[in-house]
């Protein structure tokens, strides 16, 4: 965690509660879509083709986890909100954090998993992501988040 000198936090964003941010310099994309079908699978790509650009693809099964876990996420925003929403992807200190934000209002919930065809996306970001969560806007809107490990086993070589 960054600490500034006298051992003292900085002031955290408060669109992202108590998680630090990666510091400038370090791996950063947005791209908005469109609420579209295909935009989920552009966002999939987008995810692959960035960790890729990062030196993440060697990373333990990274690029997939996350393609996976953002493709859930765009679905979402597009089933629950159909507005535009903003894909985020950040890396940095041995940690890669993937946001979607839509115009939806409702915070996603984690169902069993079931034998149900949906509702499992969530589900599966619980199981797999390191940490997540759901930061309503002040207007309307929501950023749903998530953060994946990039280090493997082996520790982190060197960082993005």
């Amino acid at each position: 965690m960054l600490r500034l000198p006298g051992g003292r936090l900085p002031d955290p964003d408060p669109r992202y509660a108590d998680y630090p941010q990666p510091p400038l310099g370090a791996g950063h994309l947005s791209v908005e879509y469109d609420p579209r079908p295909s935009a989920v699978r552009e966002a999939r790509a987008e995810v692959r083709k960035q960790l890729e650009g990062w030196g993440l693809a060697d990373a333990a099964d990274v690029v997939d986890t996350a393609e996976l876990l953002v493709s859930e996420l765009a679905t979402n925003a597009l089933l629950h909100s159909a507005s535009r929403f903003t894909l985020t992807l950040s890396a940095a200190h041995g940690v890669l954090r993937c946001e979607v934000a839509d115009s939806g209002r409702r915070a996603p919930r984690v169902l069993d998993a079931g034998t149900s065809e949906s509702g499992r996306g969530m589900f599966l970001v619980e199981a797999l992501a390191l940490r997540w969560g759901c930061l309503q806007e002040d207007g309307p809107g929501k950023t749903v988040w998530f953060e994946l490990g990039t280090c493997g086993a082996g520790g982190c070589a060197g960082e993005v």
